[in-house]
């Protein structure tokens, strides 16, 4: 256990006496205040690029102290690395010689096989202090003042352990994420990302590209003005941050590529229904897709 432990507070009560979170916006800083609301985490030390993010995420407590990487792989038990995909090598080639010999490190990553080549080439022979992981949590807001102490309570986190990783490293990262209120399954992180990128991935790139062709037209002002419900709905997503999303599609662009394919092939047969004025084609796709749609939200309730 740290030395950090906060005095009156014995070590065994707290799952995490010392946490770093590395990008403490709405992943990371949720993260640090749902253990802190479960009583799982003593001094949380936070990392980042920002100067501004981390003094604002310090004055509203979502961490005690700014760090430096170094600082944080030298002093704390669990390091959350909530940072875009294509940043989590260089950062943890920052860490690795100053790591702990018992330090745990997590990401919370949307793409884990690209990460976990990352991180085997800059963690070597520490690899087995990394534990993979996926919350499927979000929003569109960023930075610290969208943190939420609640963001992950009856929602999955999906784990892809390594055969390096020890048990109880696993069972850490496992109990930190059920101390805030996540369900946790376990899958191989090739099927992770083949997964995700059908219900994520490809979501958010329609929806940015559709954002993009109505912002782009000559009367993108008055599609705009006129826009409903139905436009705030499809569109939401696309307000997430460029830098992680364009991360995520890089990382994951051979599963991506797959699924758009499929998804082309499917809005091809379509686009020739609707040219043959072929209703009944169109009412037979529509209400496949509504059914479906309906039974997933049965089962999601």
């Amino acid at each position: 256990m740290s030395p950090e432990q906060p005095t009156g507070q014995p070590a065994a009560q707290v799952l995490v006496p010392v946490l770093a979170v590395v990008g403490v916006g709405l992943i990371g800083g949720s993260f640090a205040a749902a253990l802190r609301r479960a009583g799982q985490a003593g001094r949380v030390l936070g990392v980042g690029r920002n100067p501004a993010s981390l003094a604002d995420a310090q004055a509203m407590g979502l961490i005690d102290e700014i760090v430096t990487p170094q600082e944080a792989a030298a002093r704390a038990d669990l390091i959350m690395l909530a940072t875009p995909v294509g940043s989590l090598g260089p950062m943890l080639v920052s860490m690795r010689d100053h790591l702990q010999a018992h330090t745990i490190l997590t990401d919370a990553g949307s793409t884990k096989a690209e990460v976990v080549a990352a991180a085997s080439q800059a963690l070597g022979d520490r690899l087995a202090a990394f534990v993979p992981g996926h919350p499927i949590a979000g929003a569109e807001r960023t930075g610290p003042q969208a943190a939420d102490a609640t963001l992950y309570a009856g929602r999955t986190v999906i784990l892809t352990p390594l055969a390096q990783n020890p048990p109880q490293a696993v069972q850490t990262v496992r109990a930190a994420w059920q101390a805030c209120g996540a369900e946790v399954l376990d899958m191989e992180a090739a099927e992770h990302d083949r997964v995700l990128a059908s219900i994520s991935h490809v979501p958010h790139f329609l929806s940015a590209a559709y954002m993009a062709q109505v912002a782009e037209a000559a009367d993108a002002p008055l599609r705009l003005a006129l826009a409903g419900s139905g436009f705030r709905d499809f569109t939401r997503i696309a307000a997430g941050s460029p830098e992680m999303w364009r991360d995520i599609f890089l990382s994951n662009r051979a599963a991506m590529q797959t699924e758009l394919s499929a998804l082309r092939a499917v809005l091809d047969r379509c686009e020739a229904a609707l040219a043959a004025e072929d209703g009944e084609a169109l009412q037979q796709w529509l209400q496949r897709a509504a059914l479906a749609r309906r039974g997933w939200r049965k089962e999601a309730s």
